[in-house]
């Protein structure tokens, strides 16, 4: 079955506690739940990983050369200052989906700018558990493999 890599980056482990107001009350496993779904309907296998540690996420964009055929990746925070991500996604030779649970462009201006975007295949924001079941669904679109599920 082909892989894709779906990481998160910090504080998303608090999801479902952390601003409901803004991220909502799905838990981290809810998302990898519904990712999960989504890809077992094409006929793909998902792997999730959640750190809070950049050089850990760096790790994990490297592992993924190997054993991944595309990434989906919520950086968290670290979409706005970790060019070590912006270096280790730019590396990789699959899709790359970005998400964001809430849309950063609607929120404080500091969330406007991201250096993961320029080496994403795409980015989806503010559809909350919704946006990683497009996200799904563009990777077997990108892959080709909606067609043969």
């Amino acid at each position: 079955m082909t892989l894709i890599a779906l990481l998160h980056g910090p504080n998303l482990n608090l999801l479902g506690q952390r601003e409901p107001h803004i991220y909502g009350t799905a838990t981290i496993d809810d998302y990898v739940a519904a990712a999960t779904t989504a890809a077992a309907a094409v006929g793909l296998e998902l792997e999730a990983f959640q750190t809070n540690h950049e050089g850990a996420l760096v790790d994990a964009i490297h592992a993924a050369r190997v054993r991944a055929a595309a990434i989906i990746i919520n950086p968290g925070a670290f979409t706005h200052y970790a060019w070590s991500l912006h270096d280790a996604l730019a590396a990789f030779s699959g899709p790359v989906i970005e998400v964001h649970i809430s849309n950063p462009n609607a929120r404080e201006a500091w969330r406007h700018t991201s250096v993961v975007s320029p080496v994403a295949t795409g980015t989806i924001a503010g559809l909350g558990v919704h946006g990683y079941e497009l996200a799904v669904q563009a990777i077997a679109r990108r892959l080709d493999v909606a067609t043969r599920a």
